[in-house]
């Protein structure tokens, strides 16, 4: 794990809140020169520690007003099941998340659908007929609260 120091957090968390920060902007907010800012931000971009920037759409304004949670589970657990299932989820435009996760589901996975009707087809025409994947339990949003807040970095 990297070092970071006061300032590389600052400049992290500062990022996380608003990724289209002019560096001049940035710099002041963190109290450092731009050049220096500029400098140190490259270096955290380098490390890996900023692994993109994206712009956060809304959902419902793009129609895609479902968010569901599918559980899956696979028939076998080995790492070329592993690596079968999550090529496969990676590929399909609908999912938005995918985690490999431990207790009674083998895949966490988050997909956002305009409808229920294109929910059945993904589930039934795309992951169901993922090699291996013999299961799946599916959670609806009703609503979202929180989606991916900043990390914390203290």
């Amino acid at each position: 794990m990297t070092e970071l120091d006061d300032i590389d957090r600052a400049i992290l968390a500062r990022l996380q809140v608003d990724g289209r920060i002019a560096n001049v902007d940035l710099a002041e907010a963190v109290s450092l020169s731009p050049s220096a800012c500029l400098r140190r931000l490259r270096a955290l971009e380098q490390e890996g520690l900023i692994s993109g920037y994206r712009a956060e759409l809304d959902r419902a304004k793009l129609g895609l007003d479902l968010t569901v949670f599918i559980e899956l589970t696979v028939e076998s657990h080995s790492r070329e099941t592993s690596v079968v299932v999550e090529r496969a989820l990676a590929a399909i435009p609908s999912v938005v998340a995918c985690h490999l996760v431990s207790g009674a589901a083998d895949f966490l996975v988050e997909a956002a659908v305009p409808d229920l009707p294109s929910y059945e087809r993904l589930l039934l025409d795309r992951i169901l007929t993922i090699p291996h994947v013999v299961g799946a339990e599916s959670t609806f949003a009703i609503r979202t609260v929180k989606t991916r807040g900043p990390l914390p970095l203290g």
